[in-house]
């Protein structure tokens, strides 16, 4: 029976200012060509693989085609290029109905791009972004093996993945209500406009809501993390408000909250931030945490996204989120059952 695996690979990640004015990892399209590389050689572990690349307008699916080893069969999805996360959401989509397993090459954005459509789907994440929360920097081989285990039904899905949370967000003006989705991090900055994609500057952020925190982590979710772990399956998620001196253009919510107190965290890539938390709360899934924006930016999952002027603006974390690939445990659950074993 042939296996089917989606490939994305997003050749925009990895390529925000934060290369240039922090301490961010760098990742080319030389480098996501080479790691692409290696996850078709990890799928030929199995028999049969076919892969679906989802193509893009620089060549590199191209050239990953062309590499392609022998023993597996690759073909490009149908579908229209827009060079926007467009593109991984309408791959995604495909593979929701046609692929067992999923590769994503990119950064927090590209996760949750393909997240938000590929349904049920088992997703191994590499990291090639810049300041990556979700993805991981595991080898493509690795993950290419990992892939095609789980795909072909060697290791069962329902016990080496896990569900991770997302974050919804309202923002109502008026009439009119504006629906967002992020996977691992939102937050509400004290911008005009969007700008610069990505945050550089702790001073701008407000507040957010998280699905996962951790002291390990970078950004919202490592702010969050210095107050309380969150585990990315845990249900519900993290809320907190940055104090800033009554100036921030929002209200607090009326429930009991926790004392403010002090956290060091790592906001950006060689950045160590002192920052001051007025208030944070662990989140039910469903339940509302709340700004009154004036004015700001809504960021998700690290990149302002959203402008928002006169608005309410609600954000709740909510538990169906990707079918994420634990790819160590894969291998070793694949070893237990004698599936490296030639005699």
């Amino acid at each position: 029976m042939t296996t089917a695996i989606g490939l994305v690979v997003n050749p925009a990640a990895g390529r925000d200012i934060r290369r240039l004015t922090g301490g961010a990892s760098v990742s080319n399209n030389y480098a996501k060509r080479r790691t692409a590389g290696c996850v078709l050689a990890g799928l030929t572990l199995v028999d049969d693989a076919e892969v679906l690349v989802m193509p893009d307008n620089t060549g590199l699916a191209d050239r990953i085609v062309d590499d392609a080893p022998d023993g597996v069969s690759v073909e490009f999805v149908d579908m229209t290029v827009t060079a926007s996360g467009r593109d991984s959401r309408t791959a995604a989509a495909h593979f929701a109905d046609h692929a067992d397993a999923v590769v994503v090459l990119g950064g927090d954005g590209t996760t949750r791009d393909v997240a938000q459509t590929v349904g049920d789907v088992p997703v191994v994440s590499i990291s090639t972004g810049t300041n990556n929360v979700v993805p991981t920097p595991v080898d493509g081989t690795v993950a290419g093996a990992a892939a095609a285990l789980v795909g072909s039904g060697a290791v069962s899905a329902a016990a080496a993945t896990t569900r991770h949370g997302t974050v919804e967000v309202d923002v109502v003006r008026s009439e009119e209500t504006t629906v967002i989705r992020g996977l691992a991090t939102v937050g509400v900055l004290d911008r005009p406009f969007v700008g610069t994609r990505a945050i550089l500057d702790p001073s701008d952020i407000v507040g957010g809501v998280v699905s996962r925190s951790s002291p390990a982590e970078i950004g919202l979710s490592g702010i969050a993390g210095g107050l309380v772990t969150h585990r990315p399956d845990d249900p519900g998620g993290v809320g907190f408000r940055l104090s800033r001196d009554g100036a921030d253009g929002t209200d607090a919510p009326d429930a009991a909250t926790s004392p403010a107190t002090t956290v060091r965290a790592i906001t950006v890539p060689g950045r160590l931030s002192t920052v001051d938390v007025a208030e944070h709360r662990v989140l039910d899934d469903g339940e509302d945490y709340v700004f009154e924006v004036d004015r700001g930016v809504i960021s998700v999952d690290g990149e302002r996204e959203h402008e928002v002027r006169n608005g309410t603006v609600r954000l709740r974390p909510v538990g169906d989120g990707p079918r994420l690939v634990d790819v160590e445990s894969v291998l070793e659950r694949a070893a237990d059952d004698g599936r490296f074993r030639l005699g």
